[in-house]
């Protein structure tokens, strides 16, 4: 009989919380590994098809009963780990999961920068499903500024209270914000008060990691991005003790439709908070880098050593961050285990 990870007592997730974030990087690990190859190549899709087998073949290794809440399919027309699939062995801990194989599907087919195999998990009922939103308008700080930002204030508002808490002027925070049409004025008005701006063109999870993560030279992320990749960022800040608020931001006419059959006015307006995204404080993500990024290299195939991985995991329970490289040989069952089936390993590395 299962035991429920509700409840006044210790969790399922709580008793193997060690063993659950080596597991979870095992998965980021297979998924870069296996989208590694196409770093450059110009076709993201493939690279995201052998991420996605990858991911979904090792998932099914790791003991838990895990629900993808938050998959890539629908927004992308990508290869997909679809909402609502069962993965993991079954077993407890009961576990909601938001997955992205390969965020930054097109930085990995140009070869840029801040391309991530990630996953989040969330004891079971935790972690905010979107529904039919796919659009977020986020503002995401580190830890010194998580009580100072208001996503309902102006640009220029946030800014200034943003550079208060950070004790800093306006002219040296640095502001992510993805490189699209729709963020022109946001661009002007950053730029008018006086911050500098790092566009970027694609990758708001690694943009909301470094505005969270102290070191990076970025201090907030603005702007509207991916809802899905929004609910695992928020996974991430938690963890690292930073802030963020978000707002629905339908950008598509169909997405409109149906969210205004889901939901009244003021539900559509509602800011949503970082304990809505995700409830309580037991969550865990982990990402490898496919491609590098400010504080986590890419895959690296080194003459003689194999290929090279560095991932990061964070807890949000205990606020544990750990950096992990890991050098794999170019052998299908030392990445994906020796008791996989050989035709589930030959059809994950063709």
């Amino acid at each position: 009989m299962r035991r429920s990870t509700r409840g006044d007592g210790p969790s399922e997730l709580q008793r193997v919380d060690r063993n659950l974030g080596m597991e979870l990087v095992r998965v980021t690990e297979a998924a870069a590994l296996s989208a590694a190859p196409f770093m450059g190549r110009g076709d993201g899709k493939a690279g995201d098809q052998a991420a996605v087998n990858a991911m979904r073949a090792v998932l099914d290794t790791v003991r838990m009963d895990g629900r993808v809440v938050i998959g890539e399919g629908e927004k992308d027309d990508a290869p997909m780990l679809y909402n609502g699939e069962r993965v993991g062995s079954g077993e407890a801990p009961a576990l909601d999961l938001a997955v992205d194989p390969v965020e930054g599907t097109r930085l990995l087919a140009l070869g840029r920068p801040n391309a991530i195999a990630v996953i989040a998990a969330a004891p079971r009922g935790t972690m905010w499903e979107p529904g039919a939103s796919f659009y977020m308008d986020k503002l995401v700080v580190g830890e010194e500024a998580r009580d100072a930002i208001d996503i309902a204030a102006t640009p220029t508002e946030n800014l200034k209270r943003v550079a208060e808490a950070m004790q800093r002027p306006v002219e040296r925070l640095t502001v992510f914000v993805l490189d699209k049409p729709r963020h022109e004025e946001l661009v002007a008005e950053i730029r008018r008060a006086g911050a500098r701006v790092a566009l970027h063109s694609d990758g708001d999870v690694m943009g909301a990691l470094q505005a969270a993560y102290p070191g990076t030279g970025v201090d907030l992320l603005m702007g509207i991005g991916g809802t899905p990749e929004g609910v695992i960022a928020a996974a991430a800040v938690k963890a690292l003790g930073g802030g963020m608020q978000g707002i629905r931001a339908p950008q598509r006419e169909g997405e409109r439709t149906r969210l205004a059959e889901e939901m009244d006015q003021a539900e559509m307006d509602r800011v949503l908070s970082l304990d809505d995204l995700v409830r309580g404080d037991d969550a865990f993500f982990a990402a490898t880098a496919i491609t590098g990024s400010p504080f986590l290299e890419g895959v690296r195939y080194d003459r003689g050593l194999g290929v090279t991985t560095e991932s990061l995991v964070i807890r949000a329970l205990s606020g544990s961050i750990r950096h992990i490289r890991g050098t794999h040989r170019l052998n299908p069952t030392h990445i994906f285990g020796s008791g996989k089936p050989r035709e589930v390993v030959d059809a994950v590395m063709d």
